[in-house]
């Protein structure tokens, strides 16, 4: 690693599925890497999702407050 890599993930993010870590380097080789997703719940997928916490929150929040304008 010498910081100029592009780094991607392959896969489907969910609980413990197993992804693909994807190394681009700048000589145009290609390195796949076997890992788990670290994610350990439901709750955590749809976090990372949404971006974090702070941004789940605020949609959750924005979601709400146009539910209560309809009513």
């Amino acid at each position: 690693m010498d910081g100029t890599e592009i780094y991607g993930v392959k896969g489907d993010i969910s609980p413990h599925y197993e992804l693909t870590l994807t190394i681009e380097r700048t000589n145009g080789t290609i390195d796949e890497v076997p890992v788990t997703c670290r994610l350990d719940s439901d709750a955590e997928v749809k976090t990372y999702k949404a971006g974090g916490v702070l941004q789940q929150f605020a949609g959750e929040f924005l979601e709400q407050v146009q539910l209560d304008l309809i009513k």
